[in-house]
């Protein structure tokens, strides 16, 4: 695996238009995914982690920051010209009804992702059927019209069309979140198999951290449009150095050797409003281990052993770590 990014993420921020109001859906967040690494971002719904994706689309705009796709600006115009070929970015969403044409049959919708791709071309037939092969459908699929396939079969539809120009980079929001749990498996499991088979780089969106663990091998964990701790997969899921790391843990719907359920972490419930960005931690609100300066200090970044960071004044306290952490700077609290 090369080492060098394919993905840039520079502070970026992105803020919107509410009413009369400027909300900010994501502030100074950094971060690079290396070519052929799959990173998740994880977080609540209003952390921040579709933005991101859709910011990385081209799909809204930023306010400040940058993100660079091979080395080049995704605002550009040499990315506008390059992004409709192969090697580019594609994306699998959340519903995939959406994302496909109603009044075309699937296999029109998966052509138009090359050029000339709706001619009547043999080897756009070819490639499709071979697609459609590797995601586990009939090629006589191709010609049904959205509305008539299931939701899992929409779904595998709609990465077929994503592998279809041969992307090097693959956003996926909330892929399985809106099907059966017995689907999600099987649609995870042909991510996977895609990724292994094609050398793909994956920008993995979920609110589910188990779901997040299994397709990821790095994991930025947001809230409020900020990050609090990003590190290794495994030691993300299985052991959280964050407070809010170890709320979403604890929420997640799974059983333990004993068989009970996993507890929520208590929440505080202090009146006192959410620090702004810059003046404390967003988390100070719903956490267990608040204490006074959490509301008025922005946290440290300490960086871990294995090169995972965390935004935390307690860190040292409640983390079960390895070995010590360093103080860096940190601009907003994010890493």
């Amino acid at each position: 695996m090369p080492d060098r990014p394919l993905l840039e993420v520079s502070d970026l921020t992105v803020e919107y238009r509410r009413g009369g109001e400027r909300v900010t859906g994501v502030s100074g967040v950094s971060f690079t995914i290396k070519e052929g690494q799959a990173v998740g971002l994880v977080g609540e719904s209003g952390s921040g982690k579709t933005t991101i994706g859709r910011a990385i689309l081209g799909l809204v705009p930023i306010t400040s920051g940058s993100i660079r796709f091979d080395g080049v600006d995704v605002g550009s115009p040499e990315h506008q010209r390059l992004r409709s070929g192969p090697g580019q970015i594609r994306a699998v969403f959340q519903d995939p009804f959406s994302s496909l044409n109603p009044s075309l049959p699937v296999g029109v919708s998966v052509a138009e992702e090359v050029p000339g791709g709706r001619r009547v071309r043999a080897e756009t037939f070819a490639r499709i059927a071979y697609l459609f092969d590797r995601v586990g459908l009939p090629y006589s699929v191709s010609a049904t019209y959205p509305s008539k396939l299931s939701g899992g079969q929409r779904q595998r539809v709609a990465i077929a069309r994503a592998l279809m120009s041969g992307p090097r980079l693959i956003v996926c929001d909330e892929p399985v979140s809106a099907l059966d749990v017995s689907v999600q498996a099987q649609v995870l499991n042909v991510l996977r198999e895609a990724r292994s088979s094609d050398s793909l780089t994956y920008c993995f969106i979920g609110h589910d951290l188990d779901v997040v663990r299994y397709m990821s091998d790095w994991i930025i964990v947001l809230y409020r449009g900020q990050v609090l701790e990003d590190g290794p997969a495994a030691t993300v899921a299985h052991n959280p150095r964050h407070p809010y790391t170890q709320a979403l843990v604890a929420a997640t719907p799974e059983t333990d050797v004993t068989g009970t359920r996993k507890k929520r972490l208590p929440r505080t419930r202090d009146p006192r409003p959410e620090p702004r960005a810059g003046e404390g931690c967003p988390f100070a609100p719903r956490c267990p281990l608040v204490i006074d300066r959490c509301w008025t200090e922005p946290p440290p970044l300490r960086t871990a052993p294995d090169g995972g960071r965390v935004v935390c004044h307690r860190y040292d306290e409640v983390a079960d770590t390895t070995g010590g952490v360093q103080n860096m700077p940190v601009r907003n609290a994010a890493v």
